[in-house]
């Protein structure tokens, strides 16, 4: 008998951690009108591969590393067309102004947090520089962004090593984790647990057949909404509702994928737009944020190689008027990626014994269905 109810509290337990644990779509929740790609994911967009390295250790280490591949090739040799709009930069995105000035990315991007930037950089280099084909590259421009992880991660030990960020990059594939992963293993979301969340949208043949992914960090605060529902007023958790002034402090890293052909002109344009999926959850961009999107395009014929015998290079691109159903897309892929981030994190504790629950399905799923979010 006592083993039968052992098993038997093991299996609610796990029944537990998995009605917990499901994205939001498992749930019902369906933001916005388009579909979502086959995985729902930036890996949706052919091509992009995306590695993490998660690091919890002890009662204080909880940070780690997610990198993204906008290729499976040598992205130094054919670099992709690239742009980054900054939403509000209290932050440290590395790698910006050649990005700007040149319009591509040469590199992987890195996600980590915020005292371990310089280490992804020095890992990005030392990865390409390694590459077949890179012997005689003498400037490598690393991308890597950041969220501050330090209230459940003791940041200041900058446990993050060259070797977590190259693991990250070398196990790189298509399917990808969600929630207390990666560099999203110590961050807070709306006051829950936040993380590591994807999504992706897919166009009609009609609006262009294209594929639009998005990847976040989450780390910020604000009102949480969930497709429309006042979620956080209604369950009395958002910033401000206790008068502390820097309750809403935080950062999100948005990485906007795409197959449309564009040059950087347009994935600016794009990438300000995944700033409105952010708001549409409730974010606020605080003083104290660093809200960062980078967006590329992994169209094969507009990537610009890195030596050519040629004068000028054609391109085939994305008119401007048929812009829109892109920017739609990224629209509603950043709002359910941030979403994903929320429901697919557990409840963590960390330094200092710090506890940052779960997202609670039990409050917020009556507020859903209150709302005709999910419907009955």
């Amino acid at each position: 008998m006592k083993h039968f109810l052992l098993l038997l509290l093991c299996c609610v337990l796990f029944n537990f951690n998995a009605v917990s644990q499901q994205r939001a779509r498992d749930l019902g929740i369906k933001p916005g009108v388009l579909p979502p790609g086959t995985k729902n994911s930036i890996t949706d967009v052919a091509g992009v591969k995306v590695g993490h390295t998660t690091l919890i250790k002890g009662d204080s280490i909880r940070t780690g590393v997610t990198a993204i591949l906008p290729h499976d090739q040598n992205i130094f040799q054919q670099k992709v067309p690239a742009a980054v709009f900054v939403g509000n930069g209290f932050g440290k995105l590395a790698g910006t102004t050649q990005i700007e000035e040149l319009g591509n990315i040469e590199t992987p991007i890195i996600l980590t947090n915020t005292l371990n930037v310089a280490t992804g950089i020095n890992a990005v280099i030392s990865y390409v520089l390694n590459q077949e084909g890179n012997k005689d590259v003498r400037s490598v421009n690393a991308v890597v962004g950041e969220t501050n992880d330090g209230y459940l991660n003791y940041i200041r030990g900058q446990h993050v090593k060259t070797e977590d960020i190259i693991s990250a990059l070398e196990n790189a594939g298509s399917d990808v984790m969600e929630g207390n992963v990666g560099a999203g293993t110590g961050t807070i979301c709306f006051g829950f647990k936040g993380g590591i969340g994807t999504a992706s949208r897919k166009l009609p043949e009609s609006l262009g057949g294209y594929t639009i992914g998005v990847l976040v960090q989450t780390n910020f605060g604000g009102n949480l909404q969930i497709d429309g529902a006042p979620v956080g007023e209604e369950m009395g958790q958002f910033s401000f509702s206790d008068r502390i002034m820097n309750s809403a402090d935080g950062s999100c890293m948005i990485v906007v994928a795409t197959d449309a052909p564009l040059d950087s002109r347009n994935l600016k344009r794009l990438a300000k737009r995944a700033i409105l999926g952010l708001a549409k959850t409730g974010g606020i961009e605080s003083n104290g944020s660093g809200d960062y999107v980078i967006a590329f395009s992994t169209s094969e014929q507009n990537r610009i190689p890195y030596k050519t015998d040629f004068n000028l290079q054609e391109r085939t691109l994305v008119p401007n008027d048929l812009m829109s159903p892109i920017f739609m897309g990224a629209i509603e892929a950043t709002e359910e990626a941030i979403l994903n981030s929320l429901f697919m994190a557990e409840t963590m504790t960390g330094y200092k014994k710090r506890t940052i629950k779960g997202i609670p399905l039990e409050k917020v799923l009556p507020i859903l269905k209150k709302y005709n979010v999910i419907k009955e």
